[in-house]
């Protein structure tokens, strides 16, 4: 079985990686994928979030930090290492390889993984432009194959993983402010009797 979702894997890979491949991809997935171009845009939205965005903006800032720091450091640093699958860009011949050759491990893709717990993060808070933060999250994705470094199976999981661990972070967010609010009325409660 999981010699069969291997070969599937590495079908779908070059189907993506060669078959799709045109002198648009060619300039757009580099361009997409490369960390430093999204800065301005994080920068920007977490601009707009502590001078417009009210308290709830500034709890949605605050709570980015541990939404990336779990679905890095799960990421890249636990599940990487531990399954330890290399990059096609290392195993497979005739990979269209746009950029660097990337030789540390491959599964979970790191940037599927990021890219779709802030989009599941954000859906959470601002549901209204959640095509914005899934389509973002997906086109990332998708130039790690297209650029060669990553099969289909690791965005798939990096995806999964992302969503999840956003999802914890939002969950324990809700427990402490559930557990606050309670504070606030035994606190209320107790100054009226």
């Amino acid at each position: 079985m999981l010699d069969f979702l291997i070969e599937i894997d590495i079908a779908v890979f070059y189907f993506i990686n060669v078959s799709l491949a045109n002198p648009f991809f060619d300039w757009f997935m580099p361009f997409i994928t490369d960390k430093t171009h999204w800065f301005p845009v994080w920068g920007a939205i977490i601009i707009a979030l502590l001078w417009k965005g009210g308290k709830k903006g500034r709890m949605v800032v605050l709570l980015i930090i541990p939404v990336i720091f779990l679905s890095d450091q799960l990421s890249a640093h636990v599940l990487k290492p531990w399954i330890g699958r290399l990059r096609p860009c290392v195993t497979l011949p005739n990979v269209h390889l746009l950029g660097e050759l990337k030789t540390s491990f491959s599964f979970p893709s790191g940037h599927a993984t990021n890219f779709f717990a802030l989009a599941t993060y954000f859906n959470y808070f601002y549901p209204k432009y959640r095509w914005i933060y899934f389509g973002s999250a997906f086109f990332v994705a998708l130039s790690r194959v297209s650029i060669g470094v990553h099969y289909p199976l690791d965005i798939i999981a990096g995806g999964i993983l992302g969503a999840v661990c956003a999802l914890i972070v939002i969950h324990a967010w809700r427990v402490i402010e559930r557990y606050i609010e309670q504070k606030k009325q035994k606190r209320s409660t107790n100054y009226t009797n």
